[in-house]
């Protein structure tokens, strides 16, 4: 390490006179090494990149020509040699460098154009673990970080879509230090991504999911207009996890998607997706992150009445996520109120057709759904970390079920107390949820007090009946979830006076006997989960 790097500083314009160019994907590559042999720039390059240049009769020289030694050890060994590292990392006007090169007759490569194997492309598409271990690239990133590092005299690049910005330069005498400072920053983001994909995959291959260092990375999919509120600046990166979502969903029709959107069709996707298409159609409602309305149907749009009728003022301009693909009925009852986005695995032609007279409504096609058993991780920032966790794959099913009372539920009851139960799961926490015949009648999210979101969804309920026309509350001969015990027993009696008929819970309170004493007084089927579901 030099003592004084301070004396050497860099030029603000450097020529390129030599570039090496090594790249898997090659989108392009011929007009640009065209372009840069144009130019008079020499250009030397390995393996297939070599091959598809000389056949498109581009002047190249091979690299093993220059280090003197032949590609070995199928590929992994060709650039590693201190005739192109020494090339990528001499300091162009120091004294010691200079010499040194001259004295080994190591030429400086100005420009080092390289993108990686496609690692994370091999593993998403359930390579087996020995094909994956092939598609690391070494000789790729070492280079990338020698050029970075000397980013001072060596322009970097791993991304075509910068092709034409360093082209502009070398026709302008050379590139500029600003770009290269900003093409070394990208190029060593790109290697920390990579090695971040790397090191994630290993970790669930060998399940060391939280080891001493744990790295997460992106690409930008795109730069938002601003992020929660407008002061606050925000982009959507892609992790490269194989999981169907808003993410990597198309978007086919609708205004740019705001930071909002995106937050909202996450949690209204990863709901919808709880219910079995298969089994049902189901529709999500979801608002400022809140399920305020979900159901089952035989249809999509009779599942859609049932989950609107749960609270139509707050389902004004709130994000639905579909089980099924979107059709023409279903299309037709969403319009009647103003939608921000749909997501669906996908969409008729005839549900397309009557979206498209509402310009601004975001339709998105996710191609499928999310596994909601799929492991995962979900990441929080706090200050100065990272809080990290499995995903919440948690689920229970009837058998599962631990009767806590002296009257056991129906078989209607049971069904709507699964429906509660996974639909409690994506409710914020404190959470409350009235159901009945596979639809929500009442959401409580969000208190403080486990009793003030029974009461606030008690009263959802009673508002959601006056606007349907009903002569009593929604809630009345329902089934409540509550997504952790009952600490005390005022939350489940609010539940009662609301009108339920059983009771969903984890259990697990030291004055459980109190709550169970409560429900049998009221005559309430109890059944308890042994699973939490927080949700902050």
């Amino acid at each position: 390490m030099d003592a004084d790097p301070d004396k050497f500083p860099p030029p603000d314009r450097v020529a390129v006179r030599r570039a090496l160019i090594s790249v898997f994907d090659k989108a392009g590559l011929v007009d640009l090494a065209r372009a840069l042999a144009a130019a008079g720039v020499e250009i030397l390059s390995t393996g297939g990149t070599r091959s598809a240049l000389a056949a498109a009769g581009v002047p190249v020289t091979d690299v093993s020509e220059v280090t003197g030694f032949p590609e070995i050890m199928d590929g992994r060994v060709k650039t590693l040699h201190p005739m192109i590292h020494g090339g990528l990392l001499g300091v162009r006007g120091k004294p010691d460098h200079a010499a040194a090169m001259a004295e080994h007759h190591i030429g400086a490569i100005d420009l080092l154009i390289v993108n990686l194997y496609p690692f994370e492309e091999t593993i998403a598409g359930g390579a087996s673990f020995a094909r994956a271990v092939e598609n690391i690239d070494i000789g790729g990133p070492a280079m990338i970080r020698a050029a970075a590092k000397n980013h001072g005299y060596v322009t970097v690049v791993v991304d075509p879509a910068d092709y034409a910005a360093v082209l502009a330069s070398v026709a302008t005498g050379g590139t500029d230090l600003a770009l290269r400072r900003r093409l070394a920053g990208k190029a060593f983001a790109r290697t920390a991504s990579y090695d971040a994909a790397i090191a994630a995959w290993l970790a669930g291959e060998t399940g060391d999911t939280f080891g001493t260092w744990r790295s997460f990375s992106g690409r930008l999919a795109e730069k938002l207009r601003y992020g929660e509120n407008p002061h606050q600046s925000a982009a959507l990166y892609l992790t490269g996890e194989c999981r169907a979502g808003v993410a990597t969903a198309k978007q086919v029709q609708g205004k740019e998607l705001s930071y909002n959107n995106i937050n909202d069709t996450d949690a209204a996707y990863e709901l919808a997706a709880e219910f079995d298409p298969e089994a049902a159609a189901a529709v999500a409602i979801i608002k400022h992150a809140n399920p305020c309305g979900v159901a089952t149907g035989t249809t999509l749009a009779e599942a859609y009445r049932k989950a609107l009728r749960s609270d139509p003022v707050s389902a004004f301009g709130g994000v639905i996520a579909l089980n099924r693909p979107l059709d023409a009925e279903a299309a037709a009852e969403i319009v009647k109120i103003f939608t921000e986005v749909i997501i669906a695995p996908d969409a008729s032609e005839e549900a397309k057709a009557i979206l498209a007279a509402k310009k601004n409504l975001r339709l998105l096609v996710a191609g499928a759904l999310p596994d909601p058993r799929a492991s995962g991780l979900t990441v929080k920032t706090v200050a100065g970390g990272l809080l990290v966790q499995d995903r919440d794959a948690g689920a229970v099913a009837a058998p599962a079920l631990k009767v806590v009372t002296k009257r056991s539920p129906s078989l209607q009851e049971v069904a709507d107390l699964l429906f509660a139960w996974k639909v409690a799961k994506h409710v914020k926490s404190n959470a409350i949820v009235y159901a009945k015949d596979g639809a929500t009648a009442g959401i409580g999210a969000g208190q403080m007090s486990r009793v003030d979101s029974a009461m606030i969804a008690a009263r959802k309920a009673k508002e959601a009946a006056i606007a349907a026309g009903l002569g009593e509350s929604l809630a009345r001969d329902s089934v409540v979830a509550s997504d952790a015990f009952f600490p005390f027993a005022d939350g489940l009696v609010a539940a009662a006076d609301a009108g339920v008929t059983a009771v969903i819970q984890p259990g697990g309170s030291m004055r459980d006997a109190e709550v169970i004493a409560a429900a049998d007084a009221r005559d309430l089927a109890m059944v308890f989960t042994g699973m939490r579901h927080f949700r902050h």
